[in-house]
């Protein structure tokens, strides 16, 4: 979900930038159902058996090493990363909630990771297309001297042929026999630049977006981006002055088959959200 594709006029608001479609084979039937990859599939799964049986021969044997470490004084060797970079911290990620969203973050970079990957979740989520739900969603997480910008720019870039596009109805209601999907799910975060009371972040995501339902002309589609977020302290949390997004990193799409519409519909309403932490 990005605010600031649309500012831009790129369509990239509650996930919907630029994503792949798969399409359902020539037989018909359940848009969702026949989408899949072709070809080499079985050969596919052997490379991958095969991997991880190599993989755990490996760890077995590093792990039998008894400790020795002398290849870390070699100065040829490189630098290792810090398991740091990417252990959770145990620290408390924060200590309430405004509705569903998490608040109530530490000050600090940890706090401000935390944030920014709790607030991409928000932001992208299916509750931004409801006005009433958004303004909710904006006064919690942006920080109150852009709040009314960002307001009036969302009510201009949700319009009723913003929603007609992704499959809504005019108003933002979802059509009757469908489900509509828009989740955005955090995969790491990072500080790029920070201060006593500010912080710039990135958060790598992965996003759904499209409509469940038989015959559906919008079916539910994966995108993978990045946000970028300039967090500020404000009134005891960390809230939002500026967000972009760019495309990607994208993983290699794998062949798994798509799921039926009522499959994906029914994980939509059964699966909850999470709060995220660094």
């Amino acid at each position: 979900m990005s605010l600031d594709d649309e500012r831009e006029g790129s369509g990239g608001y509650g996930g919907t930038g630029q994503t792949r479609t798969r399409l359902p084979d020539a037989g018909g039937g359940d848009v969702y159902g026949g989408a899949r990859r072709g070809g080499r599939s079985s050969s596919r799964g052997l490379v991958t058996v095969v991997g991880v049986v190599v993989l755990l021969i490996a760890a077995i044997a590093f792990a039998n090493r008894g400790g020795d470490d002398s290849s870390s004084s070699d100065g040829n060797g490189g630098s290792k990363p810090e398991s740091s970079s990417t252990a959770a911290s145990g620290t408390k990620p924060v200590t309430g909630k405004s509705d569903a969203i998490a608040t109530g973050y530490a000050h600090d970079q940890q706090g401000a990771q935390s944030a920014a990957a709790n607030y991409a979740v928000a932001l992208g989520s299916a509750d931004m297309f409801d006005k009433t739900k958004r303004d909710a969603i904006l006064a919690t997480v942006i920080a109150p001297a852009e709040l009314a910008d960002f307001q009036k720019e969302l009510d201009t870039a949700y319009s009723p042929a913003f929603n007609k596009s992704v499959g809504l109805n005019e108003n933002g209601s979802t059509p009757q026999g469908f489900t509509f999907v828009s989740r955005t799910s955090p995969i790491g975060t990072k500080v790029t630049a920070s201060s006593a009371d500010s912080a710039t972040v990135e958060v790598w995501c992965s996003g759904l977006l499209g409509l469940a339902g038989v015959n559906s002309t919008n079916p539910v589609t994966n995108s993978w981006f990045t946000n970028t977020v300039q967090l500020q302290w404000a009134g005891g949390d960390w809230k939002i002055v500026t967000q972009s997004q760019k495309t990607g990193p994208a993983p290699v799409p794998g062949d798994d088959k798509a799921s039926s519409a009522d499959e994906m519909a029914k994980a939509v309403q059964e699966y909850g959200g999470f709060t995220y932490a660094r």
